[in-house]
């Protein structure tokens, strides 16, 4: 059974050295002209990350069709966005059954399908729940759709990400070059945490994290931001963008975990990487991916940062 096992264990100084010294993995992927707009699935659209989601992904103006698929109530989602006057025609496809139609020929699939956190439950609770979904979930887009691009949203990433590679490992489509952990929730809260404890403004404010996607593995290199942070600030800014996502479960109060600002999140990287789909260079975004700088330490799979397009690896 695999789980976030692989992340907990001390790094080398030699890994640990790589990864300053290096700024970028860069990463190469199939780049694909986008000339009429691309197809979007999204699996668990009906769910709470998934609703918000979708709403954001129907008015990216590159996205032509957007495939919503969950198991309950995704007609009335798909119903619902179809009323917004922008560019993505919507359509809802519910039950295991129409998941081959709900993803092929797509160019993107992002699942946030699973279980949200409970109060008092960490991101690895969910592993007994959430892998089996995206293991069923895994087996279809081996199947109807080997060549899309894949986003991983449900918890544990750390966790998730490796299952679904070795499920398309198994039916031997697997290309690491397109299979990514989204991550970039912990960039975005390392923003907000530092900028408002410094009184900045976010945009002005860049986080390198690091690591993998749950509580001590997210690792934000805050000593390379250029700001003068004291001891203490750094230990205590760390811990909160480990464990920010705890924050919102006791704040929501067992009604839900960090929906809103996870689907922000998922829709930036899927924005990016459409954009570096569609031939713009430079689009750099935090991505838990396989990564053969870690691997030669042990680690198959490394949140970094990655530059989406063609490239080769540094």
């Amino acid at each position: 059974m695999l789980s976030s096992r692989i992340f907990k264990r001390s790094f080398s100084s030699s890994l640990a050295q790589s990864l300053t010294a290096l700024a970028f993995i860069h990463y190469q992927t199939l780049i694909i002209t986008i000339q009429q707009g691309a197809k979007v699935a999204v699996l668990g659209a009906a769910g709470g990350i998934g609703q918000p989601l979708s709403l954001l992904l129907k008015l990216n103006p590159l996205i032509e069709k957007l495939s919503l698929y969950d198991i309950v109530n995704t007609p009335g989602v798909a119903a619902d966005l179809s009323h917004i006057n922008s560019r993505a025609t919507v359509t809802g496809y519910k039950g295991a059954e129409s998941l081959g139609e709900a993803i092929t020929a797509c160019d993107i699939i992002v699942i946030p399908a699973g279980v949200p956190r409970k109060p008092g439950m960490t991101r690895d609770d969910l592993f007994n729940t959430n892998a089996n979904i995206v293991k069923t979930l895994a087996e279809g887009v081996a199947k109807f759709a080997p060549k899309a691009q894949l986003l991983i949203i449900s918890n544990p990433v750390n966790s998730t990400v490796p299952i679904v590679a070795e499920v398309l490992k198994k039916h031997g489509v697997f290309d690491p070059t397109r299979l990514f952990g989204v991550t970039s929730l912990d960039v975005v809260r390392a923003s907000t945490f530092v900028s408002s404890l410094k009184g900045m403004k976010p945009e002005d404010v860049n986080v390198h994290v690091v690591g993998g996607h749950s509580g001590v593995t997210i690792l934000p290199l805050l000593s390379q931001t250029g700001i003068k942070l004291s001891q203490e600030e750094v230990e205590k800014l760390t811990h909160r963008i480990q464990y920010g996502g705890d924050e919102v479960v006791k704040a929501k109060d067992g009604a839900g975990s960090a929906t809103l600002s996870m689907a922000q999140a998922g829709a930036r990287f899927t924005n990016s990487l459409l954009k570096a789909l569609s031939g713009q260079k430079g689009i750099v975004e935090p991505t838990f991916v396989f990564s053969p700088v870690a691997k030669k330490d042990g680690v198959d799979f490394f949140a970094t940062n990655v530059e989406l397009g063609v490239c080769t690896f540094a």
